[in-house]
């Protein structure tokens, strides 16, 4: 090998494991959303491995006030979930969802994908135009893609912003029926279809189509 070669080597060099855990704290740090890896990658240095800089970020925040946490199919800097009530005081509540926007949201979020037309079919009553333009307009929602049947209706489906912001990693990690009923916010009778079991699955093949 030449010194030339050498050299050239050298200035392609991925940085220290190290200094790239520092790059992606920085990233994360400063990001107002969830970052992907594949975004960590195209914004680091060439030959710089963002995965295993996060891992290895990741452990290094364990048992911290703040932690490196995985929403979704991204990553971000979050408090740690046992200190959440630390944060109360400071939480501003600007606008409040009505109640038909909560449930909406709720049938989304278990029943994805869904279409509007079973939304009111759960609900029993339409479903506002205004309702499904809020919870788009928050970024919880979003279309998903077009159902293979008549009319080609789209579906709903919740975001990485509602995962984000109710701490949860995918949509299976939603409470199930035993744990709602456990915290009071479910009678104990037979589960209806209205709330699925996220961790279970009906086995009925569905058809899609992108949007």
């Amino acid at each position: 090998m030449t010194k030339e070669t050498s050299e050239e080597q050298s200035l392609f060099a991925a940085p220290p494991m190290g200094e790239q855990e520092r790059m992606v704290e920085a990233v994360l740090f400063a990001s107002a959303a969830p970052v992907s890896v594949a975004d960590l990658n195209a914004r680091m240095p060439h030959g710089c491995d963002a995965a295993a800089a996060l891992e290895h970020l990741r452990k290094r925040y364990d048992g911290r006030g703040v932690q490196v946490t995985k929403v979704g199919e991204a990553w971000a800097i979050r408090t740690a979930s046992d200190l959440g009530f630390l944060m109360q005081k400071e939480v501003v509540e600007t606008r409040k969802l009505s109640r038909a926007a909560i449930e909406t949201l709720a049938i989304i979020a278990y029943h994805q994908p869904v279409t509007r037309a079973e939304i009111e079919e759960i609900r029993g009553v339409a479903v506002s135009r205004g309702t499904v333009d809020q919870l788009l307009e928050m970024e919880w929602i979003r279309f998903g893609r077009r159902r293979m049947t008549p009319g080609r209706p789209v579906t709903f489906v919740v975001t990485g912003g509602f995962l984000d912001h109710f701490g949860l990693e995918t949509a299976r990690d939603l409470p199930g029926l035993k744990e709602l009923r456990s915290a009071g916010l479910l009678e104990s009778r037979p589960p209806s279809e209205a709330m699925p079991d996220p961790h279970g699955d009906d086995g009925q093949p569905e058809l899609f189509e992108d949007p």
